[in-house]
């Protein structure tokens, strides 16, 4: 579907609203898989239900873990760290948590299981992280492409006690290893290379600690041992969901609060938020949030400066080429940008109508929609791509309006 935002600047009657988000995409991952991973039945609440995380679930039930959903809290009762199912088939879809974090998983299994998944995932990066995996002694049959998916992967019972993870790429590779290391019988170490923002493998740490397992590191290298226990646990608010938000204000001078929202949140990008307060262009290293490089970019040609966003040259490799994105919808829109080697500037200026080529990205439709609330005639093409992390955004989107407006 094609959405037409509203130009709502001047519009704005009530500025103090608040409004609830999702649970956390990044928490709701790694607690279903640790929860998969424990001994005992785990209550998760606050799950979140966008596509990926709907997309994780059915792979751990296809797996064979017992797994009960009520509304947004779902029981799981763990394996132990050892899977029953010697043979499966899943399918990680588009979900790239899911498609980084059963692998892992698997490689410390006995069995022999088929790993499918969408086009757009075959695309994205993820053979350091197989590196890896051999290794540590799993073994792979690739199905189309050489260290790519789909692949049919057999684990191994006498894992590596060390090994070294490639994060430049994502550091969700060394937070794959992390929570699945557990299921060795005894510790690993693993020796990271490359740089990349730790902040979601500390959340990573964090919650493993919160299930009982102990987690030390020491000049790059972090050693697991202990196991799970189950417990129940409650999902943070989706910080990457809230700075949408928060963006708003900057480019309405509105006061929307997100309900849940605390400055200590165990998600990196409550940085951005922070950030967002005192910024109004310059040069910004988006490197440790770049999940937000989208949604600053489309608020930056109202800003009093140009904006120069750096230290995401990653982000080239994610569901699509997002700083070609960047440009392309700006370029579209008549707002004046330069991409360079890890990020793109942008100058100030006031957008045009255009259709906003969202490229099968959440991120585009999600970000580039607040563009459209003080630009007329912004379109976002196949605007039901946000339900990959967050199904109702629009509608969420529009009741705001209405409050702010009426």
């Amino acid at each position: 579907m094609n959405y037409q935002v509203k130009n709502i600047y001047g519009k704005i009657k009530n500025k103090s609203v608040s409004v609830s988000v999702p649970g956390s995409k990044s928490i709701t991952a790694r607690a279903l898989l640790i929860a998969a991973v424990a001994k005992g039945e785990s209550t998760l609440y606050g799950v979140q239900f966008s596509d990926d995380c709907a997309t994780f679930l059915t792979c751990l039930k296809d797996l064979g873990i017992d797994c009960r959903v009520d509304g947004n809290v779902v029981k799981i009762v763990g394996c132990g760290g050892k899977l029953r199912n010697r043979q499966a088939e899943i399918d990680v879809g588009s979900a790239g948590t899911a498609a980084r974090f059963l692998p892992a998983f698997l490689a410390f299994q006995s069995g022999e299981y088929r790993l499918n998944c969408s086009d757009q995932m075959k695309r994205r990066p993820i053979s350091p992280l197989i590196d890896t995996l051999k290794s540590l002694g799993a073994q792979f049959t690739f199905l189309e492409r050489e260290n790519s998916y789909p692949f049919v992967i057999k684990g191994t019972v006498s894992p590596k006690t060390e090994i070294e993870v490639d994060i430049d790429e994502s550091s969700q590779f060394l937070s794959a290893l992390l929570i699945s290391a557990v299921c060795a019988d005894y510790p690993v170490k693993i020796k990271t290379s490359g740089t990349h923002g730790l902040d979601y493998v500390k959340m990573t740490e964090s919650m493993m600690r919160s299930f009982g397992v102990n987690v030390c590191v020491n000049d790059g290298t972090y050693t697991v041992g202990g196991e799970y226990s189950a417990r129940e646990y409650a999902i943070e608010p989706d910080i990457s969901a809230a700075c949408y938000f928060y963006a708003m204000n900057k480019i309405l001078s509105t006061q929307i609060t997100v309900d849940g929202v605390i400055g200590d949140s165990l998600q990196g990008d409550i940085k951005f938020i922070n950030a967002l307060s005192a910024f109004n262009g310059g040069k910004i290293d988006m490197h440790e949030f770049s999940d937000q490089t989208i949604t600053l970019a489309a608020i930056a040609p109202y800003l009093e400066n140009p904006t120069d966003i750096c230290g995401v040259a990653h982000i080239r490799k994610q569901e699509c080429d997002r700083i070609f994105a960047i440009a392309s919808n700006l370029t579209a829109m008549g707002v004046r940008c330069e991409e360079t080697a890890d990020g793109v500037i942008i100058y100030p200026s006031q957008p045009k109508p255009a259709k906003i080529n969202t490229f099968g990205d959440h991120r585009v439709a999600m970000g580039f929609a607040l563009t459209g609330l003080r630009a007329d005639g912004i379109v976002i093409e196949n605007a039901e791509v946000c339900s990959k992390t967050f199904k109702n955004y629009f509608e969420v989107l529009e009741l705001i309006c209405r409050q702010i407006t009426k």
